[in-house]
């Protein structure tokens, strides 16, 4: 066994039906001959959480808190009439992490001990933010206290366009998909990370549209009389009527879509930006070698050699970090958090995406023959 912890794992946010697939790609890569070598593991959103569990070893017991999971654990719906004030959901997740895994400090203190290292990516929404950090707040299980941890996990979990946002030490937090939904960057910077493999989850958004509006329709209809209730049942008819035109129906269906942009933007930027460093650092290397190739005298040489040497470059230019992505995306009907009248989770359709994630991992990782004693990567 190599000794030599040099792989970053990288863990997308991806809601329910991200996380369960999170914990079959996990599955397979612990089967394979890169587990001992994981040394950090950088998650946003559901990745956090996942994340948690797999620097801890304990996938068996993440899979088997996502199996009892069900919607009202994770997002509850608020009342209609608390929705200016708290949001469209309850944050329920947390109690439902505490009362499972007996507190979600209690995991970040077993982080703080671990072989591996755990980064949390999370929103900054606190007043003094700094525009210059991109509003990103980073946390390290070797630098940050338990406490502040645990509330890290929790906030970079925390869909903004369902819950209120999470403190966190002094600041204010919440899901940190919003700024970086796939932490790849991160993995490129740490000096310890040699090669990266990732899970992308590739999202399918539900429309809110007006049916969390119908019952609340069917209760007022017999006040139509009164003229306020008879003006919010007009607006309830233009909503209707804009959700049949493609329009967002309301202010919620907006935010959602807002976020389903952001989220998919900043995800592909990431991936887009990896691939532009790689090919830049191909180019210097080779435009290194080809001047000089061109050049005789041995102390122009040697000061051409230099000047490229100390070229300041915002990337760091003397290695590539070569990445394994697996991409995972619905199909068929999914696990959504955030609908008011939710069915209930089956464990065949959990099951189902654990299986898919398992699969597409094995897929990606049999091509490239990372199992193999003569492959590339078993001796990285």
């Amino acid at each position: 066994m190599n000794a030599q912890r040099d792989v970053g794992v990288v863990l997308s946010g991806g809601g329910v039906n991200g996380v369960m697939m999170e914990v079959g790609f996990l599955q397979r890569l612990r089967e394979s001959v890169l587990w001992p070598r994981i040394g950090v593991i950088f998650g946003t959103s559901s990745g956090a959480l996942s994340g948690a569990m797999a620097a801890l070893d304990r996938l068996e017991d993440l899979e088997a808190f996502l199996m009892e999971l069900q919607p009202e654990q994770t997002f509850r719906p608020n009342r209609l009439w608390r929705l200016p004030f708290l949001g469209l959901h309850d944050y329920a997740l947390p109690k439902t992490i505490d009362d499972w895994f007996g507190g979600m400090t209690g995991v970040a203190q077993e982080l703080t001990r671990a072989e591996v290292e755990l980064v949390v990516v999370a929103t900054d929404l606190s007043d003094e933010s700094e525009p210059e950090l991109g509003y990103e707040l980073v946390y390290s299980s070797r630098t940050t206290p338990p406490e502040e941890l645990a509330q890290a996990v929790l906030a970079s979990a925390a869909v903004s366009a369902l819950v209120m946002p999470v403190r966190v030490g002094d600041r204010v937090a919440t899901d940190g998909a919003w700024v970086r939904n796939f932490p790849l960057a991160h993995a490129y910077d740490h000096a310890a990370v040699e090669l990266i493999v990732a899970f992308r989850y590739l999202p399918r958004y539900p429309r809110l549209g007006v049916a969390a509006l119908q019952p609340l329709r069917k209760r007022l209809m017999r006040f139509r009389k009164i003229p306020p209730i008879r003006a919010f049942l007009s607006e309830i008819d233009d909503a209707e009527a804009r959700a049949a035109r493609g329009e967002p129906a309301h202010l919620g269906d907006m935010i959602v879509r807002l976020a389903r942009v952001t989220i998919r933007r900043n995800t592909h930027s990431e991936e887009r930006v990896a691939s532009a460093i790689d090919q830049s650092l191909r180019e210097l290397r080779s435009l290194r070698r080809d001047v000089l190739d061109l050049v005789e005298d041995r102390r122009l040489r040697a000061a051409v050699e230099a000047r490229f040497a100390a070229a300041d470059f915002p990337f760091r230019q003397e290695r590539i970090v070569p990445r394994i992505v697996v991409r995972g995306s619905m199909e068929g009907v999914g696990l959504e958090a955030g609908l008011r009248n939710q069915p209930r989770w089956s464990a065949e359709a959990k099951r189902a995406l654990i299986r898919r994630g398992w699969e597409l991992a094995d897929a990606e990782l049999s091509a490239i023959a990372v199992d193999d004693a003569t492959g590339p990567y078993t001796a990285w």
